[in-house]
């Protein structure tokens, strides 16, 4: 190895925990029929597919539509763009807007939040089309964006034609990528402010806002996501329930009647609970093991430490054996000046000689240059250090 230079590759077996590799699950042989055109269920943390059933096939998928709708106001929000009480006035378009309503008018004002309650609630086509216009200027501009999102995401099987999921040619997505778009969504925690109501009501009263995922209220651990229903799309919905550690994501696509879509989504998430279970490993900004006291040369400082840049989860099957392995590696020592945040090397988790996981691992702060003082300073305390004899 060269002067100053060298590898750490720090191994240590961590008894307690299987991790088990995304191809290890087989598709299941389910004790039940879905009757569904597509479905889907995935683990939310790894993005593991636990079932599929034509998930890449392109349906129209009604209101679900208003998922991708709902992420971009959320992330205008987020981006100081859009506040939730900026004050919205209903156009004449909006107004028009048929099917799941909330009654708005022509020349109605409401807060950006009060909309967006109506949205994630009652699926209201009308406050879709009143925030589309809101963040946009038209709804041709905002839907726009949603396909231009739904690319960035890799949302291949998707195109929109409007912000509600009215029939129209042209619309439509597939099961996989209402996942895609459901996963983003579940990243802003202000969504679930709205998602958990079951019954709400606007104006002082007088419009009654009722939950159309009545999963909501009788599955447990049910907070989202969106149904949505069109006679050309019959019965769909994106569902999501977090039990423990474990977040599962259901969607059913084209179900013959509402009963058959939450008994589907239900039964496939009954079935997720039954058999897996998601176990945390590191916590954002956890300081490594590994990378504890970390050398540094030509820096004010001599050491550093290394911290987990994001959170990292597995997915066990329930009853499996459990041991794996983690390694971390870091080019040591390392040299100044280091910025806090700063990628120093890598953790990587391992089962049976198999990666199944890696986080990136963070300076935990700032190291500068050393100047000439520093140096000297250095120097003249090695020479004030009392020297030992035997």
């Amino acid at each position: 190895m060269k002067t100053g230079f060298r590898r750490l590759v720090c191994l240590f077996i961590v008894s307690g925990l299987l991790l088990i590799p995304t191809q290890a699950f087989a598709q299941p042989d389910l004790p039940f029929e879905i009757t569904a055109k597509a479905a889907i269920l995935v683990d939310y943390e790894t993005n593991t597919i636990l079932f599929e059933k034509s998930s890449n096939e392109k349906l129209p998928i009604a209101s679900v539509t208003k998922i991708m709708t709902i992420l971009l106001a959320l992330e205008s929000i987020e981006a100081g763009e859009l506040k939730l009480d900026d004050i919205v006035e209903v156009s004449k378009t909006a107004a028009s807007v048929k099917g799941s309503t909330a009654f708005l008018s022509p020349g109605e004002q409401f807060p950006v939040s009060t909309l967006l309650e109506a949205i994630i609630v009652a699926s209201a086509n009308d406050a879709s089309v009143a925030i589309a216009e809101k963040i946009s200027g038209s709804q041709e501009l905002f839907v726009k964006k949603m396909n231009e999102k739904a690319h960035s995401l890799g949302m291949n099987n998707s195109n929109f034609m409007n912000c509600t999921g009215l029939p129209e040619e042209n619309h439509y997505s597939s099961a996989q990528d209402v996942v895609i778009m459901s996963r983003e969504l579940l990243k802003y925690p202000l969504f679930f402010k709205w998602s958990t109501i079951w019954l709400d009501y606007m104006r002082d009263g007088e419009t009654m806002l009722n939950n159309t995922n009545k999963l909501i209220r009788f599955y447990d651990g049910c907070d989202g996501v969106k149904t949505g229903y069109t006679t050309e799309a019959l019965h769909c919905i994106s569902a999501t329930a977090k039990r423990d550690n474990l977040r599962l994501i259901s969607v059913i696509l084209g179900a013959p009647d509402s009963k058959a879509r939450f008994r589907e989504a239900s039964k496939l998430m009954d079935y997720g609970f039954a058999n897996y279970e998601s176990v945390p490993i590191i916590k954002k900004g956890q300081v490594i093991k590994q990378a504890k006291d970390i050398p540094v040369t030509d820096g004010k400082f001599t050491i550093i430490s290394g911290i987990a840049s994001n959170d990292l989860s597995v997915l066990l099957q329930k009853g499996s054996p459990k041991d794996f392995n983690f390694s971390s590696e870091i080019d040591i020592p390392l040299k100044a000046p280091i910025k806090e945040g700063q990628k120093i090397g890598y953790l990587k988790v391992e089962l049976n000689g198999h990666q199944i996981g890696n986080v990136d691992i963070l300076a935990d702060r700032s190291i500068e240059s050393a100047n000439i003082l520093d140096y000297f300073d250095k120097i003249l305390n090695r020479w004030l250090k009392p020297q030992h004899s035997e």
